[in-house]
């Protein structure tokens, strides 16, 4: 599931709610349409990123894991 992120945005230590409420910024600054990738090591971002997404209108692209990292991809509104 390789994606094309326009930005990254580390999350890596961060534990809920810290990982959204860093992507609601860093997203404020993307164009519509960019993409933003995620990195984090706390595991409730797999439940809370596509809920935060259903309820701000952007796109959840999908969630890679590998080992204790996950990698999500949101496109902005």
């Amino acid at each position: 599931m390789p994606y094309q992120a326009d930005e990254s945005l580390d999350c890596t230590g961060l534990y809920c709610p810290m990982p959204i409420i860093e992507t609601a910024a860093k997203i404020g600054a993307l164009d519509s349409g960019q993409v933003l990738e995620i990195v984090a090591d706390d595991q409730g971002i797999v439940a809370d990123m596509p809920a935060w997404c259903e309820t701000t209108g952007h796109e959840f692209l999908g969630l890679e894991q590998q080992g204790d990292e996950y990698r999500v991809y949101v496109r902005k509104k």
